[in-house]
């Protein structure tokens, strides 16, 4: 296929329209209303290259993924955008181009519309869900800012469904079927007493800004993030779009268990079908590299109208055991001086963090999601840590900033979440 197709955004109005345009993957750039980092264009050295290949390698192999689509922009420093593998088992070679399901990065995304609306007096943070939810009785303490920060207290619904979405994976859901499923179970937590992700709380979330704003949340997250953030090749499909029709290009898989008992790493099971709706505002849009790390620079760097430091202010631990800079608030993981978001749904495992300073961005997919979500996470914050220490460009000036963590560590912590042999 000649050039690089993306497929653009496309609104309630028009979801089942797939417009295909050829476009050169790049780095995040400025625009007009976005004051985002001006990056450099240089590639990093050979070394650097070798370093980050070798990360990507080892998790490649780690998570039993055919493919995987990363990149790293320092802006000081240059770029890296890489396609490994295959998108499917004896498929095409990956291409930094290819569309793919960005999964838990929707849950920020679904907290800028709030944060959107909140700027325009729409809506406020401390507005309980019920006001705009019918149904829910005995959660009028949650508000709206509590689902965003994922403090209500509502534990999953993917736990309890995964089994139906692999065994019907085109069934189209709808958002209060996901919701009363979430909801239905022994509250995680009390409403603002600590973190605990929660796909129901972003579901919900959802819902209550569509019936606030009297929009969808394709219109929504249109008008907020992908529209003002030039992301093209993003959308969130209509609930019954096929993943041809929503552009999904990359396949997303899981390796089950075989008759030994082992993973079955060489024969994963293709779930590149699941229903959108699964998803919804918790984990359902459709994006590609380019977008993702423009997305999460001017996330990270507060280059939106809307965006406010108070969204990231006192932080909650993001486990009971973390570490003190490992912290989570506003629909967002903190790590250090990294705002981003990771995560794993059913087909894919994905990452992405930008640096609050100095607008370094590291994004990572891997199609098989069989491992923890950990290994994701810890691969984007090998590929950050590298980029941190790279030298200047000529004319450039290298920050004076670091990490909390070397990545001879996050190696070794993709390594420890392996599920398929090492290379």
């Amino acid at each position: 296929m000649a050039g690089s197709l993306r497929v653009r955004r496309w609104t309630a109005a028009a979801c089942a329209a797939i417009v295909v345009l050829s476009l050169v993957a790049c780095a995040p750039e400025a625009s007009e209303g976005l004051d985002l980092p001006t990056q450099v264009d240089a590639s990093f050295s050979d070394e650097a290259q070798a370093q980050l290949q070798g990360a990507v390698d080892l998790a490649v192999a780690a998570s039993g993924s055919t493919g995987a689509i990363v990149g790293v922009w320092a802006p000081w420093a240059g770029t890296w955008l890489k396609g490994v593998g295959t998108v499917a088992p004896e498929g095409k070679d990956t291409s930094t181009s290819n569309t793919f399901k960005a999964g838990a990065v929707t849950r920020a995304m679904t907290c800028d519309v709030l944060y959107g609306l909140v700027e325009q007096g729409t809506v406020a943070l401390s507005d309980s869900v019920t006001k705009y939810v019918p149904g829910l009785p005995g959660h009028e303490a949650v508000t709206l800012g509590q689902l965003c920060d994922s403090t209500s207290g509502f534990g999953t619904y993917s736990d309890r469904l995964n089994g139906r979405f692999m065994a019907n994976p085109t069934r189209t859901w709808s958002p209060r079927e996901l919701v009363a499923y979430g909801t239905g179970s022994s509250a995680a937590t009390q409403p603002g007493a600590a973190f605990a992700d929660s796909d129901t709380g972003y579901v919900l979330l959802g819902l209550a800004l569509e019936h606030a704003s009297r929009k969808s949340a394709a219109e929504l997250l249109d008008a907020f993030v992908f529209t003002p953030t030039e992301m093209d090749a993003t959308a969130l499909p209509a609930p019954d779009a096929s993943a041809s029709s929503a552009g999904v290009q990359l396949s997303g898989l899981w390796s089950p268990n075989a008759e030994d008992g082992s993973v079955a790493c060489a024969a994963p099971v293709d779930i590149t079908d699941l229903s959108p709706s699964a998803g919804f505002t918790a984990w359902g849009v459709v994006s590609d590299l380019t977008d993702l790390g423009r997305y999460t620079q001017a996330l990270a760097t507060g280059a939106r109208p809307y965006d406010t430091d108070a969204r990231f202010e006192n932080p909650m631990p993001a486990a009971a055991d973390a570490p003190s800079w490992f912290t989570a608030k506003g629909g967002t993981y903190q790590a250090g001086s990294l705002v981003g978001q990771y995560g794993s749904i059913p087909g894919y495992l994905t990452a992405a963090f930008a640096d609050r300073n100095t607008g370094m961005t590291v994004v990572a997919v891997l199609n098989n999601s069989r491992a923890s979500n950990t290994l994701v996470r810890s691969l984007a914050w090998q590929l950050a840590a590298i980029a941190s220490k790279l030298p200047a460009a000529p004319g450039e000036t290298a920050p004076d900033a670091g990490l909390p963590w070397t990545a001879e560590d996050m190696g070794a912590q993709v390594a420890a979440a392996a599920v398929c042999p090492l290379p």
